[in-house]
């Protein structure tokens, strides 16, 4: 079984070092890719107000959060909640930065000593579009997840909406998956069998020797274009000098 948490915060500023704090927590399981509703969404008081820019940006105000719980009254059940998990996070040292800096004030290690591993979905979206704007709005337009309800940032939210961009940037991934036993349906489409790729044997086919000249001619050429410098020839020489 692969158990992931997509996870969001919403914090009062950008920076826990100089004295910000989360706000809200929002997170959402996915279990074999699957979303099973097991999700975890907390807000915190935080002791201090949000600057205003960050205000703009979620619309949680102090005058909210004032009978909601501190964070280290719900550590315990913060820490059982991702026991074990793999996280998946959109630009994950920032919100990584905040979870730590929330565990070491209720005395708790950091984070990765709870899970099994992180990834981040912006780093893995500047790898897939490079050189274009990769934020959670840009990818749900590129990626058709609807997030026309999406008005003001919310930690629930936007851990849904990255559930689906997710699964949608590691779609082809799962193509080639080994399996113990037979898959089965879950009654919403036809079951498809699990092919165990160990077993198959692959016939080897060696070039004739038709095909074996026309490579040795293609590398004769390239040789004679650089001058006699392609790397394959010096490794030649260097064989029949042994």
């Amino acid at each position: 079984m692969t158990r992931q948490i997509i996870l969001d915060t919403e914090t009062t500023g950008l920076s826990p070092e100089n004295g910000d704090r989360l706000i809200e927590l929002g997170c959402v399981e996915l279990v074999n890719r699957k979303l099973t509703g097991n999700n975890l969404h907390l807000y915190f008081n935080a002791g201090r107000d949000s600057h205003p820019d960050a205000l703009r940006v979620h619309g949680i105000t102090t005058e909210f959060l004032k009978d909601k719980p501190r964070f280290e009254e719900k550590v315990e059940e913060i820490w059982a909640y991702l026991q074990g998990a793999e996280l998946i996070i959109h630009n994950a040292p920032f919100d990584l930065g905040f979870l730590n800096k929330e565990l070491e004030l209720a005395h708790r290690p950091p984070i990765r000593q709870c899970v099994s591993g992180v990834i981040d979905t912006l780093a893995m979206a500047k790898e897939i579009f490079p050189g274009k704007r990769n934020s959670l709005d840009a990818l749900c337009d590129r990626l058709e997840v609807d997030n026309s309800g999406r008005t003001l940032h919310g930690a629930l939210l936007d851990a849904e909406l990255l559930a689906d961009v997710y699964i949608n940037l590691t779609r082809g991934q799962e193509a080639l998956l080994m399996a113990e036993e037979p898959s089965q349906s879950d009654g919403s489409g036809p079951a498809v069998a699990a092919v165990d790729l160990r077993s198959l044997k692959l016939r080897v086919v060696h070039a004739n020797e038709q095909e074996l000249a026309a490579h040795e001619d293609v590398l004769r050429q390239m040789d004679k274009s650089s001058g006699g410098k392609t790397i394959w020839r010096s490794f030649e020489n260097q064989t029949e000098n042994l």
